[in-house]
This record gives C-alpha cells, sequence and structure tokens, in this order.
C-alpha cells in the first residue's frame, strides 16, 4: 500500500508538471480575449447595486432576446464541438485504454500522463478554434453597433434640429459668431462711413491686391452703433456720408469688393482719409470732403425698392 501510494503521487507530481503549462496557456487566452476584442474596462460602477437589475421583466427580456438566443445556439455549438472531440478522441485512443488496464502500474501511469496530456492539447486546439470563429464575429459585431449608434445619433440630431425653437437658436448663434468675426475685422478697416446713426460700414483698400475697396463690416442701429464705437478705439478714421453709407450696405456683401458705381465717391473718401493722416503727421493742408458724394440713383434704398 504504501509503495502504491508513493507511485501515486509521483504520478499526481509528473501530471500537474504536464498539465500546468496548458492552464497557464488558457489563462493567458483568457486573460488576452478582452484585450483582443477591445481592451480591458475596469469600472467601480458596475460594482453599486442597482435596484433595476433585480427587475424580472428586464431579466426576462434579456433572456428572450435575439442576442440571448444567438449567445444560447453559440454556446450549445461549442459544447457540441468541444464534446465531439471528445468523443472522437476515446475512439482513437480505445486500443490506448484497453491496454492501459493490463500494463503493470508505473507503464500505465506513464502511458495515461501521454494520453491525457495529448488529450488536453486538443481540446485546447479545439478551443483555439472556437476562438478563430468568434474573435472576428465579436469585433465585426461590436463595429455594427458602433455604426448603429452613429446613425442613431445623426438621426437624433437631424430631429433636434429641425425644430423651430432649435432652428431659431442655432441661427442666432450664427448671427452671433459672425458679427464676432466682423467686428474683429474693423480695426483693420481705412474708414468707416456713417449714417450717421442709423448705418455704419467699414472698408479697407489694400494697395498691393490692387482691385477695388472690400467691405470688411456693416450694420444698422446697435450694430452701427458698436463699429463706430470699435473704429474710434481703434484710431479708424469715421466719415459721415449718409446716402453713400446707405448704398455700400444695400449693395455689398460682407468680404465683397464694392460694385463700380461706388467707385468714385469711395475713391473721394479714401483720398480725403489718407490726407487726412498726412495732415495729422504735419504734412500738406486740411483737407475737405465734397458735401455731397455721387451716388447712382437707387443704389441707396434696400434691392426690393429698386426700380
Amino acid at each position: 500500500t504504501g509503495y502504491m501510494a508513493i507511485h501515486l503521487g509521483n504520478a499526481l507530481e509528473r501530471a500537474l508538471g504536464m498539465i500546468t503549462p496548458i492552464f497557464l496557456l488558457l489563462a493567458v487566452a483568457a486573460l488576452l480575449a478582452p484585450a483582443v476584442l477591445g481592451g480591458w474596462l475596469f469600472s467601480a460602477k458596475a460594482m453599486v447595486p442597482k435596484l433595476e437589475r433585480l427587475s424580472p421583466l428586464k431579466g426576462l427580456a434579456r433572456m428572450f432576446s435575439v442576442r440571448s438566443l444567438v449567445e444560447l445556439l453559440k454556446a450549445v455549438a461549442k459544447v457540441l464541438l468541444v464534446g465531439s472531440i471528445a468523443v472522437l478522441l476515446l475512439w482513437l485512443l480505445r486500443a490506448d485504454l484497453d491496454s492501459m488496464a493490463v500494463q503493470p502500474l508505473e507503464p500505465a501511469l506513464r502511458h495515461s500522463l501521454r494520453v491525457l496530456g495529448w488529450s488536453a492539447l486538443a481540446l485546447s486546439a479545439s478551443t483555439l478554434l472556437i476562438a478563430a470563429v468568434d474573435v472576428p464575429f465579436q469585433i465585426f459585431d461590436h463595429a455594427r453597433k458602433l455604426r448603429m449608434s452613429t446613425q442613431q445619433i445623426r438621426d437624433e440630431m437631424k430631429e433636434t434640429e429641425g425644430k423651430p425653437e432649435i432652428k431659431s437658436r442655432i441661427r442666432q448663434l450664427q448671427r452671433q459668431l459672425a458679427r464676432s468675426r466682423m467686428m474683429s475685422a474693423v480695426p483693420k478697416a481705412d474708414v468707416v462711413i456713417t449714417n450717421p446713426s442709423h448705418y455704419a460700414v467699414a472698408l479697407r483698400y489694400d494697395l498691393e491686391r490692387g482691385g477695388a475697396p472690400t467691405l470688411l463690416a456693416k450694420g444698422s442701429d446697435l450694430v452701427a452703433f458698436r463699429i463706430r464705437e470699435v473704429a474710434e478705439a481703434n484710431a479708424v478714421a469715421v466719415v459721415r456720408s449718409p446716402k453713400l453709407a446707405r448704398a455700400i450696405f444695400f449693395t455689398t456683401e460682407i468680404d465683397a469688393e464694392i460694385p463700380g458705381g461706388l467707385y468714385l465717391a469711395v475713391a473721394q473718401v479714401l483720398a480725403y482719409v489718407y490726407h487726412l493722416r498726412n495732415f495729422r503727421r504735419g504734412r500738406g493742408a486740411p483737407p475737405t470732403l465734397p458735401e455731397e458724394l455721387e451716388v447712382p440713383e437707387g443704389m441707396d434704398v434696400p434691392r426690393r425698392g429698386r426700380k
């Protein structure tokens, strides 16, 4: 009896020595599988108890959902695959099993360890086959869910933006942003032409680029008042010409060149501004601006009011 116990202990030790690397390999594979599928995720929220998790209705809904059915079919397929390989191994190794029954104890133990090792290796290979099929499927399924989530977000954004109050708010923010950009361009202007109280336009002429003067900013009422304030704070010349200010306001868009019909009047204003700069620097006589600048008929009224 003591002799048998010693042999059994040695056999178990050898068996553990052969099986341990296999189990370690399986453990490493189990740890690496989540990393392949998208990385590990640690969250303390999962440990917080929630009453809704105890809801029987939600539990039944999860049990009988399409995803649960798919997972059940996958589990059955895995069991059938591993079970089939186990049955096949028993069939292929039946001669070895029969021979071990008549072998002496020590050779039988060595033989059984070899059979056990190869069987465990074959079963492990079957799990790798399962992983080779399941991992691409999980990656595809995860990507599909992400696409669905993105589409749902887009649909929700479209639905939200379709509401009148949201549209109004978006337009308001767009106007505020455009006004902010416009005001930041006023200090770069050569001149601001005013109505004087209802309209204000800021013009810049680029000598290097050539072409016609460009409208940097325009506004009426409070916006016009703000344009004049910014111009005065940045030493930009402010010229009073009601008809020309209205004409530029109604005919020219922001960042666009003034129309040809206003070239002469604007050229006179710019010449006045340039001479005024020289006069303030102590060069030349004080400039004068004509009382009435030539503005073509109908350009100083809104478009719908033109003939």
